[in-house]
């Protein structure tokens, strides 16, 4: 995408997803959340005898999560409640959980969005998503109508601030800046696409690590505990310390994409922090980075850097994010993202959706980690490995499926 295309698409979308538009959505989350306990709760109520249910968390993201994000996702992104924690079945629902199956590339479904003529190579997933790409743009053009018609009778609400809102204020514009009425299908079929996995498997690793660190468990609890039933936006955001703490862990252990490719739009030279052997045995201090050169961006290898991170990089660790380590500190601080952090990229392409994902991602930890106890269904010996994909899901050693991340879950009693 050319870089001025870029610039006006992200102009239009960037009111959705500011802090301000985010607020207002923390409710949404959290009742959400709380139709996850009573699903859960009719899974332990179900196990009498030992009061406890196990429950794969994987699958349980790839389905339930799937109606939690739609729920959410729907109202925040679309102005459309889609109930489907309520029950209500939609070819959506269906759609984001063949998304989830590990038999679907998440790279070439994104790839799809920008470049459709993948869709004409003859191999499976690339039928499967041409398939999938269809069914979406049916949806999302169909959406796209209903709001157009409210919106031209009057029953749209007044200055909507949701995602599809804005897009159609962008096309309406009438400016060189206004988007064209494809770019908005382009971005209404990438929104409901966008982050709806990578969250899933974030939010699948705090539930395992919280699993094999107990302690770690009871001392996110009784904060979320102590500080009450329902917290704000700001409350989330500068409140909790320890949630924020275990959230940022699992972030920068378990990012979501390890890696992402860029191509330098010019000749640069980059500057090393430290000489470099080169090939021929010699050191040099800095790397000349031709015109049109592919590079690809470790977000995985920075955010567990030692150099960075300290000895202990590799180990989950929460409390790191209350010391002050001035040996890798200025390392760090090299990286100016989130918190330091390549999770959600860095510079002026960050991850637009970044304040949408931490929001969500705090608000259902806070509500779940109150209300049960998670332990390692096979023991607190099993041990947890990455699986092979396109991104790196949990897996328990030994599991008969891949992607197999089963977790007993009690609820919590005083």
């Amino acid at each position: 995408m050319r870089m001025t295309d870029w610039k006006r698409q992200r102009k239009a979308l960037n009111p959705a997803f500011s802090a301000a538009a985010i607020r207002s959505l923390t409710s949404v989350f959290h009742d959400a959340a709380h139709k996850t306990v009573i699903a859960w709760d009719s899974e332990i109520e179900s196990n009498q005898r030992t009061n406890c249910a196990v429950i794969d968390v994987q699958q349980w993201m790839n389905h339930i999560s799937t109606c939690h994000r739609l729920d959410s996702a729907g109202i925040a992104l679309l102005s459309h409640d889609f109930g489907a924690l309520d029950g209500n079945d939609s070819d959506v629902a269906h759609i984001l959980n063949a998304f989830g199956s590990p038999n679907v590339s998440h790279t070439l479904l994104i790839l799809i969005q920008r470049f459709p003529s993948i869709l004409k190579l003859p191999l499976p997933r690339a039928q499967f998503a041409r398939k999938l790409n269809l069914i979406i743009g049916k949806i999302c053009r169909e959406m796209l109508s209903r709001t157009r018609k409210e919106k031209e009778t009057g029953n749209v609400e007044q200055g909507d601030r949701s995602c599809l809102g804005l897009l159609l204020k962008a096309e309406d514009s009438g400016e060189s800046a206004g988007l064209t009425p494809q770019e908005v299908l382009d971005e209404a079929k990438v929104l409901l696409l966008a982050g709806f996995e990578t969250t899933a498997v974030s939010m699948t690793w705090a539930f395992a690590e919280l699993a094999r660190n107990p302690d770690i468990q009871t001392k996110l609890r009784d904060e979320c505990i102590g500080f009450g039933p329902t917290p704000s936006y700001d409350d989330l955001m500068n409140k909790l310390p320890y949630l924020d703490a275990v959230v940022n862990e699992v972030l920068r252990l378990h990012a979501a994409v390890k890696e992402i490719p860029r191509s330098a739009t010019q000749e640069d030279v980059i500057p090393l922090s430290e000489p470099m052997r080169t090939a021929t045995g010699t050191f040099t201090e800095s790397v000349c980075i031709p015109q049109g050169t592919e590079i690809v961006v470790p977000f995985a290898a920075l955010n567990c850097s030692v150099s960075m991170w300290g000895p202990d990089a590799k180990a989950f660790k929460p409390s790191r994010w209350f010391e002050e380590d001035e040996g890798t500190r200025g390392a760090r601080e090299t990286l100016h993202g989130y918190r330091h952090l390549m999770t959600f990229g860095d510079g002026p392409r960050m991850c637009l959706g970044r304040l949408f994902a931490l929001t969500e991602f705090k608000a259902v930890l806070f509500v779940l980690v109150r209300n049960f106890v998670f332990e390692m269904a096979d023991g607190p010996g099993a041990q947890i490995v990455e699986s092979v994909g396109t991104l790196p899901r949990p897996r328990v050693v030994g599991s008969a499926e891949g992607g197999s991340m089963p977790l007993r879950v009690r609820r919590y009693e005083v």
